[in-house]
């Protein structure tokens, strides 16, 4: 788990695209945030809106007809684009410019050097929506610090976007304090005015509810694990290697694999896809932490399925077949480096790394090929995968604003969801066609200028339904597709999957230790008895407390699954 995007990976549902060669892999939704729903909320009670009260708030669901996708959703995956789309034959899914001409002023995080203000894409995708917007780009890696101080202020800009993982602290009581009901103008079927919007899956603006009313515009994300253990392909091929299909399997073949002397290590850390395999419920949202088993609500971290996992990722440690920077505990964004040079055969990220690193990886090395493991059980059966939260990043608009400020900000959205294959996309995604990209071989590259300003803007407030497209390699696209099709098959939703809870304050860092010691435990440096004790003091401390509290939020509300 991570508290924050590498700065290479600007976690944007764009990101399934290819955009150029010079590919720079993104987390899309799927990464393992560690996120922590504290506050308590002003105006409202701690908690969340299922069931009846959801219903009256959420827009109607009209799905979009604009562009067929080559793959269809199935299992809860994306839908596939395997194609890039000629300019002429692009369709308009924003018939009419829904802008005012006003002005709005946005901050977003932003990962890498911000582009100047008054650039090409941003003046096309202003004149385009009709909106003058003016983004405060902010260091998307210090992103928490930045969005806590500026909601603490009394000057906050007229649109914040929010990601999940930063739902920390006292930010979830001052979202609720500082953002806009876009209820009045979503709600139900006022959403048709903004078909686009309209499109986006309700279990995605279900999350967009915060203390009682819809303040968000989510991105939507499959509930499908994006968390994919990926090996090297044409290495396995080479030596002749059988993929494992279960943990002994694995750690047999990992003893085999493993050749210190030559640099040659089995795999990178492996604590993610340990957790998958051993059917421990999402770390990332706290409120996936919990389900309800046996008339009783359980904590993801009082299970035996969690201490199975942590023992398995140990024993791969204790065999020396993990590569020793993850050992020391430089398994971040090194570990896909390790994999590309070589070093590491199997490693764990979000399964669009399956693409980047391809793309990156095939203009010096043409022979290099990746795959994906199929998740497995403890046993080597079908695993018991669950659901992620099917929204992970939110866009708000100040109290402060105007209705036509609302409206505006309403047609920035709607122009952003507009689904792959339309010309509101291509502008979006890629900017404008002989400055940020050119065509080559009928697929959009995106020039330097293209990748230094064609980002972490405005595709973070508005996004359509779920979709891998990634043209320049259309085998991956399938392949990611497929496999999150294969997956969603064995994929349950958890009690309080899709909700966005607010954990009372007093209970908000009560977890924040377990991370570091799953981390100390498969790495030798503490024991699994660790664990059951820090499980215990986390049980005294308010642990049980939080459960009847999650129970009372359940009897109050319904499951929204």
């Amino acid at each position: 788990m991570t508290n924050a995007a590498s700065a290479s990976s600007g976690p944007s549902r764009r990101s399934f695209l290819a955009s150029t060669a010079v590919a720079t892999a993104a987390v899309a939704g799927g990464m393992p945030l560690l996120a922590a729903c504290g506050g308590g909320q002003e105006g409202q009670k701690d908690g969340a809106t299922s069931g009846k009260k959801a219903a009256k708030i959420l827009p109607a669901f009209v799905a979009s007809q604009v562009v067929t996708p080559d793959i269809p959703s199935k299992n809860g995956s994306p839908v596939g684009f395997t194609k890039a789309i000629p300019a002429a034959e692009l369709k308009t899914s924003v018939a009419q410019k829904l802008g005012s001409g006003g002005k709005l002023t946005i901050m977003a995080p932003y990962w890498g050097a911000p582009p100047k203000g008054d650039n090409p894409y941003y003046t096309a995708m202003n004149k385009a929506i009709g909106v003058d917007i003016t983004w405060q780009n902010q260091d998307g890696v210090t992103y928490d610090q930045k969005l806590g101080a500026i909601l603490a202020s009394s000057d906050i800009p007229d649109a914040v976007v929010v990601p999940d993982w930063n739902l920390t602290g006292r930010i979830p009581s001052a979202i609720n304090a500082k953002f806009a009901d876009l209820g009045p103008y979503l709600s139900g079927d006022k959403v048709k005015d903004y078909p686009n919007l309209a499109a986006v899956p309700t279990d995605a603006w279900q999350r967009g509810i915060f203390g009682g009313q819809l303040r968000a515009i989510p991105m939507p994300s499959s509930y499908v694990t994006g968390m994919a253990a990926m090996y090297r392909k044409d290495l396995f091929d080479k030596e002749g290697y059988a993929v494992p299909k279960s943990p002994e399997e694995f750690l047999s073949w990992a003893k085999e694999a493993t050749r210190a002397k030559s640099k040659v290590w089995a795999c990178d850390d492996m604590k993610w896809s340990a957790l998958q395999i051993f059917g421990v419920q999402p770390g990332g949202d706290k409120a996936l932490w919990w389900n309800m088993e046996d008339g009783k609500l359980v904590n993801r971290i009082e299970t035996e399925q969690y201490l199975e996992a942590l023992e398995w990722t140990r024993k791969l440690y204790a065999a020396k077949v993990v590569h020793p920077d993850a050992v020391s505990g430089k398994a971040g964004g090194s570990a896909a480096n390790r994999f590309t040079a070589g070093q590491v055969l199997v490693y764990n990220n979000n399964i669009s790394d399956w693409w980047g690193k391809t793309a990156e990886q095939r203009t010096q090395n043409p022979d290099f090929e990746m795959g994906v493991f199929d998740i497995f059980g403890p046993d080597g059966g079908d695993p018991t995968l669950w659901a992620g939260q099917p929204g992970g990043m939110f866009t708000f608009i100040s109290k402060k604003a105007s209705k036509q400020q609302i409206k505006d900000f309403l047609a920035l959205c709607n122009f952003c969801a507009a689904p792959y294959g339309t010309k509101e996309f291509m502008l979006t995604a890629y900017g404008v066609e002989g400055t940020d990209y050119t065509v080559k071989n009928g697929l959009p590259t995106k020039t330097q200028q293209g990748i230094n300003e064609v980002s972490s803007t405005y595709d973070l407030t508005g996004n359509p339904a779920p979709y891998v497209a990634y043209p320049d390699f259309p085998d991956i696209t399938r392949g990611i597709v497929e496999w999150q099709q294969r997956m969603g098959a064995f994929t349950k939703k958890s009690t309080f999957y899709g909700l966005t809870v607010t954990e009372p304050t007093r209970w908000a860092n009560l977890a924040d230790d377990f991370e570091q010691l799953e981390d100390d435990v498969v790495r030798g440096r503490k024991k699994i008895s660790d664990v059951q004790q820090a499980v215990a003091d986390w049980k005294k401390k308010g642990g049980d407390d939080l459960r009847d509290w999650y129970k009372k939020l359940l009897d109050d509300n319904g499951s929204a699954n």
